[in-house]
């Protein structure tokens, strides 16, 4: 074989290696994972829906602290004279315990809406562009239907107990799926392994422990029977093009969910920035909703660590609302009456 042979093969040679090590690059999971650990939050004023009178998504500074301004949380908790002292308890005996569930120490919303892409948003929801959840007409109903779940009202058992009141999950749904901000405790912990992905929620210790697999058919095929229901759905990820993608379905019927059986959650975590996380997500449930709808929301960096959450409902109020209902039985009257309530 002439010199000039030798050198076209090993050219060939040589490009055939470099395209075979460019694929595995590009296949490598750890090259498409981002870096999502750490302690982060979803704090802000900005929530699922879009309030009355904020017509567009993104707004401009003036107008985002307008908003703010008018926010409820931040008109409530706001004395006359100035911003209320969130770090120095209230007095014994003040006013705010008397009229008030939560006095200005013991919340936490923040004050500012979210930045989103470098833009200040005024909901989570980007589609459909109204930023409301596109509801059916029977759709709120449906989710009570079909949870098989006995009303809320009644004490005489847990059962009809709302299960934040239980200590089993948070009243504002910050576990998700969708992941969703609330009044305090907005503080999440990522903690990544090879072929999971943990995400700890300071509101209520919710842990979602979310598989994590090669691709999405493989993710999809180590789904559980659809009977097992567990809290915040049936959660399986995968990485592709640099964010983790996670998909939901199946989730308990007895927790505020966003989607009964017949519906999913697409979710999509990307390193947006150095102090910031992207959250999308997608909602798809034709028994609920009229189309499938959207949304964004950010993720920073926390400053806080992630402190316990001590669920007080559970420690001391379930025991005291059951003896209440066990002292009516007593005394021969039906604690799941209205009527013997007021009595």
């Amino acid at each position: 074989m002439s010199s000039s042979h030798l050198a076209s093969l090993a050219s060939a040679c040589a490009v055939v290696l470099m395209s075979a090590g460019a694929a595995l690059a590009q296949s490598d999971p750890v090259k498409a994972r981002p870096d999502l650990q750490g302690f982060w939050t979803n704090q802000s004023v900005t929530k699922l829906e879009r309030p009355q009178g904020a017509t567009q998504l993104v707004v401009t500074e003036a107008e985002a602290a307008e908003l703010e301004r008018r926010n409820v949380w931040n008109r409530q908790y706001q004395a006359q004279s100035g911003i209320v002292d969130v770090n120095k308890p209230p007095e014994a005996g003040a006013a705010e315990f008397a009229t008030q569930g939560y006095n200005a120490f013991w919340i936490d919303p923040g004050r500012r809406l979210a930045s989103v892409r470098g833009g200040y948003r005024t909901s989570m929801i980007i589609d459909p562009p109204s930023g409301a959840i596109p509801w059916k007409p029977n759709g709120r109903a449906m989710i009570q239907q079909q949870s098989g779940k006995p009303p809320v009202g009644r004490f005489d058992g847990i059962e009809t107990r709302p299960l934040a009141e239980r200590c089993l999950m948070s009243f504002s749904n910050a576990g998700g799926p969708v992941m969703l901000n609330g009044l305090y405790n907005n503080t999440y912990q990522f903690v990544q392994a090879p072929d999971h992905v943990m995400i700890l929620v300071e509101m209520n210790h919710d842990a979602r422990i979310i598989p994590t697999f090669a691709s999405r058919q493989e993710a999809l095929a180590s789904r559980r029977p659809e009977a097992i229901q567990p809290w915040m759905g049936e959660s399986v990820g995968w990485y592709e093009d640099g964010a983790l993608l996670v998909e939901t379905v199946n989730p308990n019927p007895w927790q505020r969910a966003m989607i009964t059986r017949t519906g999913k959650v697409t979710e999509r975590f990307t390193r947006w920035s150095e102090d910031q996380i992207l959250y999308e997500f997608t909602v798809e449930d034709p028994t609920l909703y009229t189309q499938p709808w959207k949304g964004e929301m950010s993720f920073t960096t926390s400053q806080e660590p992630l402190y316990e959450y001590a669920c007080h409902e559970g420690n001391h109020a379930m025991s005291g609302i059951l003896a209440g209902a066990r002292e009516l039985e007593a005394q021969g009257r039906n604690p799941g009456s209205n009527s013997e309530v007021e009595r």
